[in-house]
């Protein structure tokens, strides 16, 4: 949808607004912004908002890393997209808009992540395929009370998919998802997981950079919103460690570029799966042990990758299930080929959701231009499968840290060529400079500066 700068600015006097958050997503997966008064609006829309390039360097915890060319010397710009505005319903009188970082030429600098997954999916589109996804969350809610975080639950905590536990935070989940669809989110589903104080809204699938533009406004929605009723949400993959980890599950399908025939779906094949659907699963399935720098990349996330955990420990793939990193979702009646979808559960909110979209759906490019094989489904949990099933798999373990995935991207030469030398510096100097400082730390430490980052 095509959106003027004429149209924002008259939404935003029409709504009230005073102050509009020109938001970006940093390395390290924070949603960050600087806000302009609505009487500067029309211009800065144009020229956008002057950004330092040293603060793509700041890591999880505000430290700035020295990397070269992200030195507190020279200026970027925040650029809007128009057709991103959004009234915030949880914050009186303020509204937001998603931007690409720009240099003065009006172009991507080189560490803008959406502007990476503009590249993909016109890559994409060179194989003539559009991808629809979205960001399937899971996250808690808590109390800060004397320094400590606790979870929002009955005391004897309410058990999953319960009417109780839907009832102990149905006026929250009600303005959450009222606050969501008013900003043009379609609300699919809302339940309480398996943690204390765990929740999960699923929303509808979109174009793939609608799709992260979505996951940033999710996140934003739902802290926004709870923190209206006094508590913290939290999107850490493990917040608690002794309670489940919290994904942010990427649904996605593949379509012609019209969107109107699936490229995934093939009703005579095995399980609805088409061969370009195989290929793509092969090129994630052989990436992944890099991807996951990308896609579960805080240190923390490592806690949730455990196997028997359903958030996958290994490069498995299979028909509904739940313990594999691809899981190809069963259709619904008579919606087969419109609801035909590939779950990759190796992810989280901690993410960039931009780079991981991106770094996915390129190596689902690549299996499909190499035509790689994927290897036999997994039909049961990896950690029970044979030497010789994983075998027939193509079944590897992934990284069981954040320095070892970050070592396994930097090896990858095909996903550091897409992301380019200049971004891939970035990125690898931000979170290896993280790595270091929680591996030094105690567990305490890494769960106080993960809880609210995301």
């Amino acid at each position: 949808m095509t959106v003027n700068i004429s149209e924002v600015v008259a939404a935003a006097h029409e709504a009230g607004v005073k102050l509009i958050r020109f938001e970006y997503c940093d390395v390290s997966g924070i949603a960050r912004t600087k806000a302009v008064h609505v009487a500067q609006l029309e211009h800065k829309l144009l020229e956008g908002v002057s950004l330092t390039r040293a603060q793509m360097s700041i890591n999880l915890l505000e430290q700035m890393v020295p990397i070269e060319g992200f030195e507190p010397v020279g200026e970027i710009r925040l650029v809007p997209d128009p057709s991103t505005f959004t009234v915030l319903p949880w914050a009186p009188g303020s509204a937001s808009v998603l931007c690409d970082q720009l240099g003065h030429d009006r172009l991507n600098w080189g560490a803008c992540g959406r502007s990476y997954l503009k590249g993909i999916i016109e890559r994409a589109a060179n194989h003539g395929i559009s991808v629809q996804a979205t960001f399937e969350n899971e996250w808690y809610l808590a109390r800060e009370v004397e320094g400590k975080y606790l979870p929002f639950d009955l005391h004897d905590h309410a058990p999953v998919y319960s009417s109780i536990g839907h009832d102990l935070n149905n006026d929250l989940m009600i303005e959450t998802v009222d606050a969501l669809v008013a900003q043009g989110i379609v609300v699919e589903a809302a339940i309480n997981e398996f943690g204390a104080g765990q929740q999960e809204i699923s929303i509808r699938h979109s174009n793939a950079l609608a799709a992260a533009d979505n996951q940033m406004k999710f996140r934003d929605t739902i802290r926004g919103v709870a923190l209206r009723h006094g508590l913290l949400a939290s999107f850490a993959p493990k917040p608690y460690p002794e309670q489940v980890g919290s994904g942010a599950h990427l649904h996605f399908s593949l379509w012609d570029l019209a969107g109107t025939t699936s490229l995934l779906y093939d009703k005579t094949a095995e399980g609805g799966l088409s061969k370009i659907g195989r290929h793509f699963i092969a090129g994630v399935a052989e990436h992944l042990p890099a991807l996951v720098a990308l896609t579960t990349p805080s240190y923390n996330s490592y806690r949730r990758l455990q196997p028997s955990a359903w958030s996958s420990a290994t490069t498995a793939w299979g028909f509904d299930n739940k313990e594999a990193a691809l899981r190809v979702c069963s259709p619904f009646f008579k919606r087969e080929e419109q609801s035909f979808n590939i779950e990759f559960k190796t992810s989280d909110a901690s993410a960039n959701p931009y780079l991981a979209l991106g770094a996915i759906i390129a190596a689902g490019l690549d299996g499909i231009e190499r035509e790689l094989d994927p290897g036999e489904p997994s039909e049961h949990d990896p950690a029970h499968l044979s030497a010789e099933e994983l075998a027939r798999g193509k079944v590897r373990p992934l990284p069981t840290s954040m320095s070892a995935g970050l070592d396994q991207l930097e090896a990858d030469e095909f996903l550091v060529g897409t992301l380019g030398e200049f971004l891939t510096r970035c990125y690898l100097g931000v979170r290896r400079s993280e790595a270091e400082a929680f591996a030094a730390e105690d567990l305490d430490f890494e769960i106080r500066n993960h809880f609210y980052r995301f």
